[in-house]
């Protein structure tokens, strides 16, 4: 009896043009851990920013495997960029993971979690959902906005306000007012540089007294769920 082939995945994040190389390693990492949840898998991954990276790990996958785009949305990158680098016989593009039917479920968690360990009450506080936009397109709001009105029901006592990094309403008009029973939940995937520099430089400027919470798609969960998409696809 021979053993089942290996099932193939690449997971691919926007990384980081200036300085490309600490993304790569973050996401090979991660590529790891969800390696770790599976079975009869090899997990690789990529950066669209670095140096044909993206096309060296696609060329070295055997036929039938799958992309898993480390992105929240289906906008630019995810519908355009990737299909142009990838070419003709790509792999199949999986939906990102802003889109997995489990992550409301996990956010409302992360949110309960931060609101028991302040010694908050749900129905005093406010959350800030912090979310990149795009000037390109729609694609990236539509998305914040549907997982918003998805999250709203799982915290029903908290209000959610809705900010963005590239169009209105920004993430400091957002966070204005919100006193200090607040907390921001930055709709990313991964910590890049909106996520250290320009959310919290935004909240400094609203003069937010609430507690920022590191990106969604850095919880320690986030492996198993990938996997257990990947293992669904």
């Amino acid at each position: 009896m021979t053993d089942e082939p290996l099932k193939h995945a690449l997971i691919v994040a926007h990384g980081q043009p200036s300085d490309p190389a600490p993304p790569e390693r973050r996401l090979a990492d991660l590529a790891r851990d969800v390696e770790s949840h599976l079975k009869g898998w090899r997990v690789r991954s990529a950066t669209i920013a670095a140096p044909n990276a993206l096309e060296t790990q696609v060329a070295e996958m055997p036929a039938g495997g799958v992309i898993y785009p480390m992105f929240m949305s289906d906008g630019w990158f995810v519908s355009r960029v990737l299909p142009r680098r990838l070419g003709t016989n790509a792999p199949d593009i999986l939906d990102p993971l802003g889109f997995d039917p489990n992550l409301p479920a996990l956010a409302s968690d992360i949110l309960r979690n931060a609101i028991l360990e302040n010694g908050w009450r749900e129905e005093e506080t406010s959350i800030l959902l912090a979310a990149h936009g795009s000037g390109r397109g729609d694609k990236a709001a539509k998305a914040a906005l549907a997982f918003a009105d998805t999250l709203q029901p799982l915290v029903s006592k908290s209000k959610i306000k809705l900010g963005f990094i590239e169009e209105e309403p920004y993430v400091d008009a957002a966070a204005t007012g919100l006193g200090p029973h607040s907390i921001c939940l930055p709709f990313f995937a991964l910590e890049g540089d909106h996520c250290r520099e320009d959310i919290p430089e935004a909240l400094e400027k609203a003069d937010f007294q609430g507690k920022l919470l590191r990106p969604l798609g850095e919880d320690a969960n986030i492996p198993k769920l990938i996997a257990r998409a990947l293992d669904n696809a």
